[in-house]
């Protein structure tokens, strides 16, 4: 297959790359905090609240062709007996050929596990389940059969490729389990967890006789929330997720600052082990959390393409109760 330039060649080439070496198979967030389906499903409902709707969006290579854009989506609803639901939808598209990637999961979280004084102590298990599709669209490829040495590309040339599938689809389970502190009042919160996706390692299939599978990805994701004092706290964090024979360190730190009694302010940075520093502004209103962040490539292969950089929005609402019982003021586990 070939694609019309080799500048539009460098993404794809990118993709397959880093399915194999250095990143995920999976898309990601670097506001993954925003999603929780993805990070682990034990999140589901954690929050301040009885409901809370999310969405991120992230595009990337914009400097080069078609840019990848991913949207994620997910609401979460709290029950109030120790059981949390929600659903989650992710899209993602990338590049020329018209490439799809496309999951849909419902989600469940137990909460009924607490311990230590005043019950603060908490430990809570999710599942999740759902559905995995990737498609492409052969009508939107170029082939080196449709190249021409002295005219150069020619779509009116038979590509000469048979494709008997362009569509896969598979169904999917994850689970987790998480362990965070709720204690108001405490100089240091610890919340850590563990997720375990693609339990089926379902099929990835694009031809008759293609046989490949999802790998399971672990994730382990953790930090501590550090108090100064009453208006400013600081939360040191971490990722680490390993899928097949790839790997993802993550690093960082926020800054919260309690502006005002509706207003508080979030400045940050993640730094990702051999591909990127993302920093990360955001502010809450009340019920509302807006962020951004932006990734600065440091990888080689930034370099090559004249930097590959992203960029990240995310939009959250929370709706609560009218009065907040002291055991909620801190909720550690992510934004």
């Amino acid at each position: 297959m070939s694609i019309r330039t080799p500048r539009k060649l460098l993404p794809l080439l990118a993709l397959f790359v880093a399915g194999s070496t250095m990143a995920q198979v999976d898309p990601h967030f670097s506001q993954y905090y925003v999603y929780p389906s993805w990070l682990n499903p034990a999140l589901t409902g954690v929050f301040d609240g009885e409901y809370r709707a999310s969405g991120v969006y992230r595009t990337q290579w914009g400097s080069i062709t078609t840019p990848f854009t991913t949207f994620g989506a997910t609401g979460e609803f709290v029950t109030g007996k120790n059981i949390n639901v929600g659903a989650s939808i992710l899209k993602q598209t990338a590049g020329d050929g018209g490439y799809g990637y496309t999951t849909a999961y419902g989600s469940v979280s137990y909460t009924g596990v607490k311990f230590g004084p005043g019950l603060t102590k908490r430990l809570t298990f999710g599942l999740q389940a759902g559905m995995i599709q990737r498609r492409f669209d052969q009508s939107k490829m170029t082939f080196g059969s449709q190249w021409n040495p002295v005219f150069g590309y020619n779509p009116g040339n038979p590509s000469n490729e048979v494709l008997s599938r362009t569509a896969a689809s598979a169904f999917d389970i994850g689970a987790g389990v998480l362990y965070f502190d709720a204690k108001p009042g405490k100089k240091a919160n610890v919340y850590g967890g563990l997720s375990v996706s693609h339990l089926t390692q379902p099929d990835d299939k694009f031809g008759a006789t293609g046989d490949a599978r999802f790998p399971m990805r672990y994730t382990f994701h953790g930090g501590v929330r550090i108090a100064i004092n009453d208006q400013f706290s600081v939360t040191p964090n971490l990722l680490y997720l390993k899928q097949g024979t790839a790997t993802e360190k993550m690093v960082g730190a926020y800054g919260q600052y309690k502006a005002t009694s509706d207003v508080n302010v979030l400045i940050g940075a993640n730094y990702r082990f051999q591909d990127a520093l993302a920093p990360f502004f955001g502010f809450t209103y009340r019920n509302m959390m807006l962020g951004a962040s932006y990734d600065i490539n440091t990888s080689n292969l930034g370099k090559l393409v004249n930097g590959a950089n992203s960029f990240e929005i995310s939009l959250s609402i929370i709706g609560r109760k009218s009065t907040k019982t002291p055991e909620v003021e801190f909720v550690c586990p992510r934004l």
